[in-house]
């Protein structure tokens, strides 16, 4: 299981469409909203609801976290209270997107999740926070025939007012960052507002809800990150996905059309008006569409990683390697493509490239049953090499 003692880093924007930044608007594109089209739904879309803290979270900071602010540097305490095994033994579980509340009370939660907990409690013991996107390549992945890109963002934690102490406090900012200092090494960061942190938490339950074909749900929650950040391109391209799937299509089409209005470049909206176009039969624009596509992006997601399994249902093991190795150079850290790398290079012979890629698959599986299901085929795959090499 993994622990966030083992890496204090996380990934955010687990499950958005898009994690693109765009140009604040001072009103939300209320055009776009169809409220009408749908039932009502019975999620709670209240922003205050996002860091506001649980009866336990505040016994907890009463108990384990008050004292923490009479230490040199009160930040880096509280870092070490949240996130030390003995004291939360918090686990990370991309499986859903928590708010701070059901984060603590689930002792787990995705990267968004745990960076949001994290704030709740510094924002409660007076500690300044600030939030920034990391620009590093996005990890896509699929659920079902839904293709997102998992962006990154961390946490700031000012510097606080020098206090009457021994010890001075640490200088400067402190980050909190879920992904190892390697990975960052020479990422350029931007600001974000704490609006677009709360829409990129709306826009995740979005696509958890489209995902599980909670249409109702799903516009609720699009609807709420569009007017929490209009500037939030992904929200508005995700509620052009909610529409289209609800059979929608003229308000699906206007609102990725919104997206590419503000940014041309736009590949997830772009890529959704292309599928569009060419299921209406507008074979024109859908090939200018096209090319403009292939420009910008000449592979989508998982286009090696596809043609691999297809070489593996073929029997080309050989080729499928190099094709699962081509997508995973775009996507180092995709663990199911380090899963089937695993089952190609064992139909090769070669066990322990296998069990390199399974481990990898371990170590970046979003959730606790995927660790587990990765460690025990790696297990399995040990066993299987031991008994060979005894014969």
């Amino acid at each position: 299981m993994k622990h966030l003692t083992k890496r204090l880093t996380v990934l955010l924007l687990c499950a958005v469409l898009v994690a693109c930044a765009g140009t604040p608007q001072a009103t939300p594109p209320v055009p776009l909203l169809h409220d009408e089209l749908f039932a009502p739904s019975a999620v709670v879309t209240d922003a205050g609801e996002v860091f506001a803290l649980s009866e336990d979270m505040r016994r907890y900071a009463e108990a384990e976290l008050k004292s923490t602010m009479f230490r040199p540097d009160p930040r880096r305490a509280l870092v070490d209270a949240l996130y030390r095994r003995s004291q939360l033994g918090l686990t990370y579980d991309a499986s859903m997107t928590r708010n701070a509340a059901e984060a603590f009370q689930a002792r787990a939660g995705n990267c968004l999740s745990l960076v949001i907990m994290t704030a709740a409690f510094a924002k409660h013991l007076g500690l300044p926070v600030s939030y920034r996107h990391v620009l590093v390549d996005a990890l896509y992945t699929r659920q079902g025939d839904l293709t997102m890109a998992n962006g990154h963002v961390n946490l700031i934690l000012d510097e606080v007012s020098a206090r009457p102490r021994r010890e001075p406090p640490t200088p400067g900012p402190l980050q909190v960052d879920f992904l190892p200092p390697e990975d960052l090494r020479g990422a350029r960061s931007v600001a974000l507002e704490e609006r677009r942190i709360l829409a990129m938490y709306m826009n995740n339950r979005a696509a958890e809800a489209l995902n599980d074909k909670r249409l109702n749900d799903s516009y609720a929650w699009a609807r709420a990150a569009v007017r929490q950040d209009p500037g939030f391109s992904a929200a508005t391209n995700t509620l052009g996905v909610v529409y289209l799937r609800a059979g929608h299509r003229p308000q699906g089409e206007a609102a990725l059309r919104a997206v590419l209005a503000r940014d041309a470049n736009d590949v997830a909206a772009l890529s959704n008006l292309l599928s569009l176009v060419q299921q209406d039969g507008r074979e024109a624009e859908a090939r200018q569409l096209g090319e403009r596509l292939a420009r910008l992006e000449p592979y989508p997601p998982f286009h090696f990683f596809d043609l691999g399994r297809a070489a593996m249902a073929a029997g080309d093991y050989a080729a499928a390697r190099k094709l699962f190795d081509r997508e995973l150079s775009r996507q180092p850290l995709q663990h199911e493509v380090r899963f089937w790398a695993a089952q190609a290079a064992w139909r090769l012979g070669d066990t322990a490239t296998a069990a390199d890629h399974l481990r990898q698959a371990m170590d970046n599986s979003p959730d606790p049953r995927s660790q587990a299901v990765y460690a025990t085929k790696l297990d399995h795959l040990l066993d299987r090499f031991r008994a060979s090499r005894l014969q």
